[in-house]
């Protein structure tokens, strides 16, 4: 007797494209909260706070909109009007934060008005496809595969968005791919659910689409040379390199007799006064220095610091440790920009590692430095304050010779004052002398005036046998000579010493006196 086979279970095509459509609108939805993080924290500062505040805004969007879509009656064409909204919002959000901080306005707005409006689109998708794949007799299809789809575009969009995303489209490039891939679901859906749309449904079904889109192109014609305008008008120079790395947004701009460096929209260098931040960040800290074979530097990827150590005869080895390796490239590989360094880079004695520079001074037990330069990025967040505590200082002491000199550039003592102090406390706290076996050491504070930076602050620590007096520089110095070191060394009435917390892992007040300091002088 013939057995019977059970029929075949078939997956309705419409009911798979509704997962499909799930699995890119979670990926697009994910973007558009990454791209708002990303932004805030490029042009409103302090990394951890500003995602911390995009996510919440983002989830308690979403949920708003869960909530909203109970209201909407046609759930296939909320579904569709949902994506065609989206195309137009979420392409804009990075356009019009970058233009508003371009022309000297808050970007704060743009980034949050259309971070909520994103989260509340978002939110509604999912209870509006749920509802949509019920009314096709799909529920526990539905119920079982829905929110695996979202979760899988969730962790799709955020291994995407480091790795691809940021380094070869942009922040601004990023958003206007994925408004069309919302605007695409849009218009697919119209056609999946064609037959399903009839008459006057069909024809607002076709308007919210055709909104949508031309939303969408008007961000897409308009929002880069917008953006472009602003730069013009922020950067004043034209940009001759820009690039998104995993790390930071490069900007190199040239004009007037100038180059100047930009990362995250701070300014790094002034071709016409690096000079003096240079030679004052290094040598000194060479000339304390009673031996300078082993030289480490923290940061300082353009190369400049390296130019000043390396017009130094007895130097053997020079370490840079930079976690971006795109920036060393940079400035190896452009003949005009490689010239402002001399051609570092291509010295036989500079050796680079492209790696964090608490991992490597954590790892790196057997290396030991005569000198340590920490040109390091301002502390503007927590992630950059925490290379600016006592913890991340005791791993430099622990990698300093006995007789080892270390300078770090502290910001600036008159903008930041709490800051610039701080940075003393930490590094004293790190250095302390330990019992009878702890080695004298003891801080040198200095400051300069860089017209692009203003007033601008060093610290340096000597150790054992460091010189104190009588420091003798190399000739040919475009700034500093020994009147000039003389008269770093004096702090006035707005840059002397103030009471400022230490700052240690556990607290890192760092950031908070960083900000509160600048937005004193320049808000």
């Amino acid at each position: 007797m013939e057995q019977t086979r059970p029929a075949e279970k078939r997956i309705d095509p419409i009911a798979a494209w509704c997962l499909i459509a799930t699995f890119l609108v979670a990926v697009s939805g994910l973007i558009y909260e990454l791209v708002a993080a990303t932004a805030s924290s490029y042009l409103l500062g302090d990394s951890v706070l500003q995602f911390s505040l995009v996510i919440g805004v983002f989830l308690a969007s979403m949920g708003l909109g869960a909530w909203v879509s109970r209201f909407v009656a046609d759930p296939l064409l909320g579904f569709i009007g949902a994506q065609a909204s989206l195309a137009a919002v979420g392409a804009a959000i990075a356009p019009l934060a970058f233009t508003a901080f371009g022309y000297g306005h808050s970007p704060a707005s743009p980034i949050y008005i259309g971070l909520v409006l994103v989260g509340v689109l978002s939110g509604m998708e999912i209870p509006l496809l749920t509802r949509v794949l019920s009314d096709l007799k799909a529920g526990k299809f539905a119920l079982e595969n829905v929110l695996s789809a979202d979760y899988l575009g969730a962790l799709a969009a955020s291994i995407a968005f480091p790795i691809l995303l940021v380094p070869y489209l942009g922040l601004v490039n990023a958003g206007l791919v994925f408004g069309g891939l919302n605007f695409i679901v849009a218009a697919l859906s119209l056609w999946v659910f064609r037959d399903r749309l009839q008459g006057p449904r069909m024809r607002k079904a076709r308007r919210l689409v055709a909104v949508g889109g031309l939303g969408l192109c008007a961000t897409v014609f308009s929002g880069p040379s917008m953006v472009a305008q602003a730069d013009r008008n922020m950067f004043q120079d034209p940009i001759i390199y820009r690039e998104a790395t995993p790390y930071q947004e490069i900007v190199i701009t040239s004009g007037k007799g100038r180059t100047r460096l930009f990362l995250d929209r701070s300014i790094q260098f002034d071709s016409r006064d690096e000079a003096i931040y240079h030679e004052t960040l290094v040598h000194p800290t060479m000339a304390m220095a009673p031996r300078r074979a082993r030289v480490a530097i923290l940061g300082g990827g353009d190369g400049m610091a390296i130019r000043e150590v390396l017009r130094w005869d007895d130097v053997e080895e020079v370490f840079l440790i930079d976690i971006d390796k795109r920036l060393p490239e940079i400035f190896s590989d452009m003949p005009e920009l490689a010239a402002l360094n001399d051609g570092a880079f291509h010295d036989p004695r500079v050796k680079i590692m492209s790696v964090d520079a608490w991992r490597y001074l954590a790892e790196s037990e057997d290396e030991a430095y005569d000198v340590a330069i920490l040109d390091l990025p301002d502390p503007k967040n927590l992630s950059l304050a925490r290379l600016y505590s006592a913890e991340f200082y005791s791993l430099m002491r622990n990698r300093l010779s006995a007789n080892g000199v270390a300078v770090v550039q502290s910001g600036s003592p008159l903008f930041a004052r709490e800051a610039y102090w701080s940075v003393a406390g930490a590094l004293e706290t790190a250095f302390a002398p330990q019992g009878d076996l702890g080695r004298p050491v003891d801080l040198v504070s200095a400051h300069v005036n860089v017209p692009s930076f203003g007033e601008w602050g060093f610290h340096y620590l000597r150790a054992g046998a460091a010189k104190r007096e009588g420091l003798t520089f190399p000739e040919g110095l475009t700034f500093l000579d020994e009147g000039e070191w003389e008269r770093a060394q004096i702090f006035g009435p707005l840059t002397e010493r103030v009471p400022a917390e230490a700052n240690k892992l556990q607290t890192l007040p760092l950031a908070r006196y960083y900000q509160q300091g600048w937005d004193k002088w320049m808000r």
